[in-house]
């Protein structure tokens, strides 16, 4: 399984984007999609998360600003972020579980001040 995370960017403060994630390789389906985010020097953070079902959890400081979906038919999952900050700046993964869990390579977000 192969998860290709895409979307991210240099945007402005108060700006939008929309990351996209595509899971290839396998007809597994996934019980959880989500994404994590990673600034420098700081932990990995949970972002935001769907299960299969469409239930969503948003644990972090970007809940309110962002929308997490999927489509489960493609295998794909959306992160929609807006009125972004200079502290969202990070490297944005997103994952899958199936039968272990699955890690995309990352996709820089950087919001200027």
């Amino acid at each position: 399984v192969q998860l290709q995370a895409s979307g991210g960017g240099l945007v402005q403060t108060g700006g939008s984007l929309r990351l996209s994630c595509a899971a290839s390789g396998s007809s597994v389906s996934f019980s959880i999609m989500g994404w994590y985010r990673q600034a420098p020097g700081k932990q990995r953070e949970l972002v935001a998360s769907i299960k299969s079902g469409g239930i969503t959890n948003y644990p972090g400081s970007m809940k309110g600003r962002c929308t997490i979906s999927r489509d489960n038919a493609k295998n794909m999952v959306y992160l929609e972020m807006n009125s972004l900050k200079p502290e969202d700046t990070a490297v944005y993964y997103c994952y899958a579980v199936g039968t272990t869990v699955y890690w995309g390579q990352g996709t820089q977000v950087t919001v200027s001040s």
